[in-house]
């Protein structure tokens, strides 16, 4: 295990400190990112380059931080797993829950999907062409789970971004529901979850036993679903 210090840096008058260290899971070297400054707590983290971020006070120890290492290891690999897979869906072509290998032909004009590969007369088309898969979609599927939901609502307005912690957002004061445009690489039953989530909290503000018990009513295998998309 190599340790030094990578550098000293000022934040708001306060000195930090970083070090570099590596750390064995399971045979495989990971580096570990420690950075000392005014903490009360320790925190530990996974990036998403896989680096295992240590935020710490400055007097706690190198073995300190490796007793602490040793005694989370099962939470590490549970994020590293997860940043993995995170990678490998950022690398691969994931359409509506598969994964497609993508063929680039300059001979052809439209899309076509056949089997597993999709054709693409280059990536441009490709973009574009996805683009608006995500578009007529989530508005097709906003507009079947709204005439299947018979609370008294009228129908929210659509917006679609990607958004890195959330699936979906009901904004209150405009009535509009924001769906994560990643929801694309999913199964339709996971998009649906979402919109229907966001559709109780047009009744429901919070995520209290009735709105859950409202989710339920059109979601019945929900949990499984809210499961699905946190791994």
């Amino acid at each position: 295990m190599y340790v030094f210090i990578l550098k000293t840096y000022k934040k708001n008058d306060k000195i930090n400190i970083v070090i570099i260290m590596d750390y064995i899971i399971d045979g495989e070297k990971y580096k570990v990112e420690i950075v000392k400054k005014n903490n009360k707590n320790t925190y530990i983290r996974v990036k998403e380059d896989l680096t295992i971020s240590v935020s710490t006070n400055y007097l706690v120890s190198k073995k300190s931080i490796k007793q602490l290492l040793d005694k989370n290891k099962s939470y590490l690999i549970k994020m590293i797993e997860k940043r993995k897979l995170e990678l490998e869906k950022q690398q691969s072509f994931y359409y509506l829950g598969q994964i497609y290998d993508i063929i680039i032909m300059p001979s052809i004009k439209d899309i076509e999907i056949i089997g597993n590969r999709i054709y693409t007369k280059d990536n441009k088309t490709l973009e574009k062409w996805y683009k608006k898969q995500i578009n007529d979609i989530f508005k097709q599927r906003l507009e079947y789970n709204y005439k299947i939901f018979n609370q008294n609502i009228t129908c929210p307005s659509l917006k679609i971004r990607k958004m890195k912690t959330r699936w979906g957002v009901y904004n209150r004061k405009n009535h509009s529901i924001t769906l994560n445009s990643n929801l694309i690489m999913y199964e339709i039953d996971k998009l649906d979850y979402v919109i229907i989530h966001e559709l109780c909290h047009t009744i429901h503000f919070d995520h209290s036993k009735d709105f859950w018990n409202l989710v339920s009513k059109y979601v019945p295998n929900y949990k499984n679903i809210k499961k699905q998309l946190k791994d």
